[in-house]
């Protein structure tokens, strides 16, 4: 990480002087709230309000134009009509404004002629070197300069001190919405920046600056389409690497939130599976609420980031903990037993507890909290957990037993300091702000407290496994992606250039050539149709397995030839692909999409016909390691399949995941030239693996 962060972006969020266009002597009007807030709020630099009409705005002295303002200017900020706002960012870039928020709205957002302006304003940015925020945004802040860049009114609602939260949002008003509701909860932000249309600055950017920015440990962003897909790559990379989590409200999952984004801020939504690998791919928390993402963003203020998924679950009530078990299993946790010596020790502590995991202190620590503090120190001591979850509802609160409490939940956190440990628990505030002063997360739902415990895991996870393998290096004899849809001995071609194995196959024109290719191969084959033509052979009838014997093989090909020309009658026919039959293995799909937005995406599943019904895949962007490519096995639903069943051996699953890396090295190299790759299906085997069947259509046009 870099001492500083990076400069293009610091005369917009650290301006030494700044200019507001279409500046108002009125506080409550958008060009009069930033000045009143700057003024207020202990803003340090100089305030230049621009309006040709008046000689003071708030008290300051005001000016005509941009080109009157006596000194360089670090930030304008644009708050006039849309009609004239390209000709004030245009006075600005020739005058030498380093940085220009664009609050007005009627761009891209509002059709064609919006657009045009748009594309004319990120014209001025790119030939000037000026950076622009927006437009259609809600404006910029650093609250430990008093910087307020904004004509929100939340900065009013703020009551509590900077803190290191880094709030990125591309809708304005919600980013207003996170930022208080993140207040009320304790969570404490120092940056916070609306993006609006991204006509220059873009979120992954706005990214980038935080993570180089010692003040900010956390990035909370929210968005509903990326323009930038590298750079965003770039910046959730380096967050991973300087142990900074991300937790990022991505919308428009579906069709109807996809197309509602695009007319919000005229942005390409992309695929939301693809979005659901990036956020895997980089270790990014992916909130579905409002709740979720504050409640996350909370929990990591406290810093601690399990390394396993081992939680140690402790508890006054016996019923809870049966609750918090399962949410634990539901959020991907492990909820291991405590070991026999363990159990055997705790029941001579508390006879009638529950020491299973769930430990349950009953209630005869209300009698010996003492009692608590042993049990806390034995999972801790002596037990391999690597988290802790505590459930004390109201008792931490209640007279008798506060100071009790809390003098044994400091103690547990002098002795063990980096235990990470979540509390749930009912008080007042001054309780709870009594254990979060101690390092305690505190949670009323314990339901709540296991899914950010369980976030922080995947973060520690994350930050311990970092980037992983690098993807391998391409074959020297990689041939290129077909220019025309490319059927299965094509396509296993080229395949089988870029490292994957395929199964061998012959072309026969006549059923006596297959005869002749079969009787090559020994055994039992498949036959299946041949023609560039039919990419999905099975819908007409075009494959026959386990074909053996001449007469048998003869009365196949014909039977292909004659339904290929009976269903697809318009159809090329080169006849037909003479194989062997792979014995055993597992059927899984590897595939490649070109998603719009991020690019060569691939695809893991298990195969044959059940891919499209079941849905039971995982993604990843390309390229990738072998290392992620193993994460993506590991994340389908019917992964014991490839750890054998009823006796079956298990899957290599060393060689599987090098033929997803070696793919998605192949969609890479191909970015610009596929639309699609299906490998269905590649056989798991034992040893090694094959390619049996593949498709490659490229890209139209």
């Amino acid at each position: 990480m870099s001492d500083m962060p990076n400069r293009s972006l610091l005369p917009i969020l650290r301006p030494e002087s700044v200019a507001v266009i279409g500046a108002s002597d009125t506080p409550s009007r958008i060009g009069g709230r930033p000045i009143h807030s700057m003024k207020t709020m202990g803003y340090g630099g100089r305030i230049h309000p621009v309006n040709p009409r008046r000689e003071t705005v708030q008290g300051l002295p005001a000016f005509a134009s941009i080109r009157d303002v006596p000194e360089p200017v670090d930030c304008a900020l644009v708050a006039v009509p849309a009609a004239i706002a390209v000709g004030a960012i245009r006075d600005c870039a020739e005058c030498g404004v380093k940085s220009a928020v664009v609050f007005t709205s009627g761009f891209a957002e509002q059709g064609e002629d919006g657009a045009v302006a748009q594309r004319e304003i990120a014209r001025i940015a790119r030939d000037s070197g000026m950076r622009i925020v927006g437009p259609n945004c809600l404006g910029v802040f650093a609250m430990d300069s008093g910087w307020y860049g904004t004509f929100t009114n939340a900065p009013a609602m703020i009551e509590r001190p900077p803190g290191p939260v880094g709030i990125v949002s591309q809708s304005g008003a919600y980013g207003s919405h996170v930022l208080i509701v993140a207040q009320k909860r304790g969570v404490g932000a120092n940056y916070w920046v609306t993006t609006g249309n991204e006509c220059d600055v873009e979120i992954g950017e706005v990214i980038d600056f935080f993570v180089d920015s010692p003040e900010v440990g956390i990035v909370v962003a929210y968005a509903e389409g990326i323009r930038d897909a590298a750079r965003l790559r770039q910046a959730l990379g380096k967050a991973r690497d300087a142990r900074k989590p991300v937790i990022f409200m991505k919308v428009g999952r579906t069709g109807e939130g996809a197309r509602a984004a695009a007319s919000h801020t005229a942005s390409l939504a992309g695929s939301d599976a693809v979005y659901e690998a990036l956020f895997r791919q980089y270790g990014v928390y992916r909130a579905g609420t409002t709740e979720e993402l504050v409640d996350i963003a909370y929990a990591c203020q406290y810093g601690s980031y399990p390394a396993g998924r081992r939680v140690a679950l402790q508890t006054i009530s016996g019923g809870v903990g049966v609750q918090m078990a399962d949410d634990a299993v539901r959020y991907g946790l492990e909820v291991a037993p405590l070991p026999q010596p363990v159990q055997a020790r705790l029941k001579t502590l508390i006879p009638f507890a529950g020491t299973h995991n769930p430990v349950d202190f009953t209630a005869q620590a209300l009698n010996e909290p003492d009692l608590m503090l042993k049990n806390i120190g034995l999972t801790i001591e002596e037990a391999d957990y690597d988290s802790h979850i505590v459930f004390m509802t109201t008792v931490p609160a209640t007279p008798f037993m506060k100071e009790p409490c809390a003098e044994l939940f400091r103690t547990v956190r002098e002795r063990w300091p980096g235990e990470p440990m979540i509390m749930s628990l009912v008080g007042g505030r001054d309780v709870v702000e009594a254990y979060e002063k101690l390092g305690y997360p505190v949670f009323e739902d314990p339901s709540l407290a296991v899914r950010a415990l369980a976030a922080l895991t995947r973060f520690g996870e994350a930050f311990g496994r970092g980037a992983g393998r690098a993807p391998p290096e391409p074959p020297a004899g990689m041939l290129p992606a077909p220019a025309a849809p490319a059927g299965e001995r094509d396509a296993l071609a080229v395949l089988a250039s870029a490292g994957i194995p395929v199964v061998g196959a012959s072309l026969a024109a006549t059923p006596d050539e297959a005869v002749a290719a079969a009787a090559a191969l020994g055994g039992p084959c498949a036959l299946k149709i041949a023609s560039p033509d039919i990419l999905h052979k099975t819908e007409i009838g075009g494959v026959l397995l386990n074909v053996e014997g001449d007469d048998a093989v003869a009365d196949g090909a014909r039977t292909l030839l004659r339904r290929a020309a009976e269903r697809a009658p318009e159809a090329r026919i080169d006849g037909v692909l003479v194989s062997g039959m792979v014995a055993g293995g597992v059927e899984t799909v590897l595939g490649a999409v070109c998603d719009p937005v991020f690019g060569p995406a691939v695809m893991f599943g298990l195969g044959g016909v059940f891919v499209e019904a079941l849905e039971d895949v995982s993604f990843r962007l390309a390229p990738f390691g072998v290392d992620e490519a193993h994460r993506m096995i590991g994340e389908i639903r019917g992964r014991a399949v490839l750890d054998g069943v009823r006796g079956a051996p298990p899957a290599d699953l060393d060689a599987l995941a090098d033929a997803l890396a070696r793919l998605s090295v192949f969609a890479a190299a191909n970015a610009g030239r596929i639309e699609s790759v299906d490998i269905n299906p590649f056989i798991a085997l034992p040893e090694g693996g094959v390619a049996a069947d593949a498709l490659i259509v490229p890209q139209a046009g």
